[in-house]
Order: C-alpha cells, then sequence, then structure tokens
C-alpha cells in the first residue's frame, strides 16, 4: 500500500508540473482570484460524478462501505479548503512581485517547513528523512534559481505561502484516514472557490467574453490540477508520511522542467539537470528501509551464535 501511494503522489508531481503551461496561460487571460476560483469551482464539480458511482457501488454492495463521521468530512473539506484558498492566494499575489524561479524555489519550501512542524508535533523525523530534505533543497536551488538569489521584503508573502501549503499537507495527514478522499476533495474545490467569489465579484469583475479563450487552461487546470491530483494527493497521503509526502510532491518542480523541454523544446541547462537528478535522489533516499535499532541487534546476535 505504501508503494501505491507513493505512485498517486508522484503522479500528482507530474500533474502539477505539466499544468504549468496551463496556469500560465490562464494567468495571462484572466485575472488571479478569477482564474484560481473557477478552476476550484471546476475541480469540485468534476468530482460529483465520481461520487455519485461510489455512493451507488456502495449501495448495491460492490465494494466495502466507509465508515466515517459527518462531521470529520465536514471539518476537514472546510479546513483543507480554507487552507488551499490563503496558501494560492499568498502564491498569487507574491508572483506580482518576483521571478518565476525564485517563486519556484521559495514556495517549495514546503519539504523544510513540514518536518519541522511534525518535530514541534512530536512526530518522529529521523536523519535520513533530513538528509533527504536537504539533498531535495540543493536541488532545488539548482533548478529554479538561475539568477543572483537576494530575498526582498516582498518575498516573505511566498514563505508565508509555503508554510500555509505544509500546513495544508499536514492537515491531510490528519483528516485523510477519518473521511473518504474524494468527498473530502470535492468539498475542499468548494470552499477553496466559494472563498474567491466576492474578491470575484466585487473587485475583479471579470466579463464573460474573457472566459472563452481560457476555457482550455481551466478545463486543464481545474479538471486536472485540481480535481485529480488533490484527490489523488489525498488518498496517497494515507499511505505515505506527510514529510516523505512532502519531498515526493515537490518533484513537480522537476517535470515542470522537463515538460518544457521535452514538449516545448525549451532548454534543460546543465545545472537544471544535476537539480533533477539531487530531487530523484533525495526521493530514493527517502525510501530506503534502513533496519532498525532492535533488527540490527538481533543481526548481531545471530552472527555470534
Amino acid at each position: 500500500m505504501k508503494v501505491k501511494g507513493i505512485i498517486m503522489l508522484a503522479l500528482v508531481s507530474f500533474i502539477w508540473g505539466t499544468s504549468f503551461v496551463a496556469q500560465s496561460l490562464g494567468a495571462d487571460m484572466l485575472p488571479p482570484f478569477t482564474f484560481n476560483g473557477v478552476r476550484c469551482i471546476i475541480g469540485g464539480i468534476a468530482l460529483l460524478p465520481c461520487i455519485l458511482f461510489l455512493d451507488r457501488s456502495d449501495r448495491k454492495g460492490e465494494r466495502p462501505k466507509a465508515n466515517y463521521r459527518r462531521k470529520d468530512l465536514l471539518i476537514g473539506g472546510l479546513a483543507c479548503g480554507i487552507v488551499l484558498f490563503v496558501a494560492s492566494t499568498l502564491q498569487q499575489i507574491g508572483i506580482r512581485y518576483t521571478t518565476a524561479g525564485k517563486t519556484g524555489f521559495i514556495t517549495a519550501f514546503y519539504i523544510v517547513f513540514v518536518p519541522v512542524i511534525c518535530f514541534f508535533m512530536k512526530k518522529q523525523t529521523g536523519l535520513q528523512i533530513w538528509l533527504a530534505v536537504g539533498l531535495a533543497f540543493v536541488g532545488l536551488y539548482f533548478l529554479c534559481v538561475s539568477e543572483e538569489f537576494v530575498l526582498a521584503k516582498e518575498d516573505m508573502i511566498l514563505f508565508l505561502s509555503a508554510l500555509v501549503y505544509a500546513v495544508h499537507i499536514m492537515v491531510i495527514d490528519h483528516f485523510t484516514m477519518k473521511a473518504p478522499g474524494v468527498k473530502m476533495s470535492c468539498l475542499q474545490f468548494f470552499v477553496a472557490g466559494g472563498l474567491s467569489l466576492p474578491v470575484i465579484l466585487f473587485s475583479e469583475s471579470p466579463k464573460l467574453s474573457t472566459f472563452v479563450p481560457a476555457i482550455g487552461p481551466l478545463l486543464y487546470a481545474g479538471v486536472l490540477s485540481c480535481g485529480v491530483a488533490y484527490t489523488l494527493q489525498i488518498i496517497g497521503q494515507r499511505y505515505v508520511k506527510a514529510t516523505v509526502a512532502s519531498l515526493i510532491l515537490s518533484m513537480e518542480a522537476c517535470f515542470s522542467v522537463l515538460a518544457g523541454w521535452l514538449v516545448l523544446k525549451e532548454y534543460l541547462s546543465p545545472k537544471e539537470l544535476l537539480g533533477c537528478l539531487l530531487m530523484f535522489g533525495a526521493i530514493l533516499i527517502a525510501q530506503v528501509q534502513l533496519p532498525s535499532k532492535a533488527k540490527v541487534v538481533e543481526l548481531e546476535g545471530e552472527e555470534v551464535s
């Protein structure tokens, strides 16, 4: 089941990485809150047929009925939706003040924040995970930062965004075993999209004609990036620790660069290639099963005998 969770999270990072083109195109066509809000609502709508199908299967007894409290589903969906809205909003605001490379690098700081949060929550985070985080951090720098890296005051918005994304991972980690993943994901999108509506209506006020050229990016970002990817994230985190999940999800930076290289024929520098290799190495280190102290003692005892 752990392998199943790793595959799901790797697919999530692949979808998020390849959706970069759609998000970039959408940002040129629609205001930020409009694009984020509409794609979240599309993601929620896309999951409704799936929920109806699963409920019908439950009624027919075609699969084991999930036991959960409706209260946990509502609280989990609301919490995930609110945190997702705050994180994506802060990121969208921060993008206006800095470069895309720096944005990607700072946003990926959640790979550091997650184990730190786990430490303060007294969840075990071994030296192996910290080593993987450090290696991935160096890889992200090589991958994302091409110019001289200087932090400005405005970059604190992106650091806050990364912190909130880390909180989002921890909230999912808390609720993922208490509520069905598809339903909680669907509720999360409607909450995040609903929170965007006041800003859309009273601040951005987009015209209906502006949505026509943005249909493609909205559908890709809504159905795949939101509906499919975030749902797989919730389900995949059932089988993988939050610290390892954050490392796998950070691979979206690699996939975005590789997608640009393969699809858009963009240049992939040796420095970026090294960054990808370091991040892949970090994921492998995080997955290596080191023998526990008890196992080591047992093996040494067998050698003596």
